[in-house]
């Protein structure tokens, strides 16, 4: 495995990077405008990739939304920004979030910590931690940290349903020629719509 450099946000940096996302996904959705960063605390300068979901809290609750780069050379500020608008779009789940939905959705986001290109994935990936990237004749996709644990997969089945995602073989992923990074993210999200921020998840790299 080769290793990047890690990221960490303090909690208070954290916090931010959703207020942020909720100022986005709010500009976005009521006004059609994109939200600018404006001045940035240290922090949102570091270059590295952002996610940011929307789940709704009506009924059994669904996922809205989910956009963003597991790697970005663009500033973490705007890497938000992009991910929000990009979650909060018809491109995301099939329908652009509506007004009326903004008070019913609780907004997270991932900041990537650090990624990882591995050869062995199964032995390799911690699963509820580790997020997954595929790369294959051309075609690429990603999964978020946090869906393994959220819905009880395997990591052989993880991997098959990025590459599915991807528009490849769901056992693409064993291919030699298929490239598989694993990346790890501090979350931060809202306990319930526009409320309270908590760290749902402190990753690996900034444990150690």
């Amino acid at each position: 495995m080769s290793n990047a450099e890690a990221v960490q946000l303090a909690y208070n940096d954290g916090v931010r990077a959703v207020e942020l996302g909720r100022e986005s996904v709010d500009a976005f959705v009521s006004r059609g405008q994109r939200e600018e960063p404006g001045s940035m605390r240290d922090a949102f300068y570091a270059r590295t990739g952002a996610l940011v979901r929307l789940q709704s809290t009506r009924g059994r609750g669904r996922l809205r939304g989910c956009a963003g780069a597991y790697r970005c050379d663009d500033q973490l500020g705007h890497a938000i920004v992009d991910a929000a608008i990009g979650a909060a779009s018809g491109d995301s789940c099939g329908s652009e979030l509506e007004p009326k939905e903004l008070s019913d959705v609780t907004v997270s986001v991932c900041v990537v910590a650090e990624t990882v290109l591995t050869d062995n994935p199964l032995a390799d990936i911690d699963l509820g931690v580790h997020g997954v990237a595929i790369d294959a004749d051309g075609k690429h996709a990603w999964l978020h940290p946090r869906l393994p644990a959220e819905n009880g997969w395997g990591g052989a089945e993880y991997l098959s349903r990025a590459c599915r995602k991807a528009g490849l073989s769901p056992t693409a992923w064993e291919d030699s020629d298929t490239m598989i990074t694993l990346f790890e993210g501090q979350v931060f999200r809202e306990r319930e719509p526009i409320g309270p921020i908590k760290e749902v998840w402190v990753p690996l790299s900034v444990e150690r």
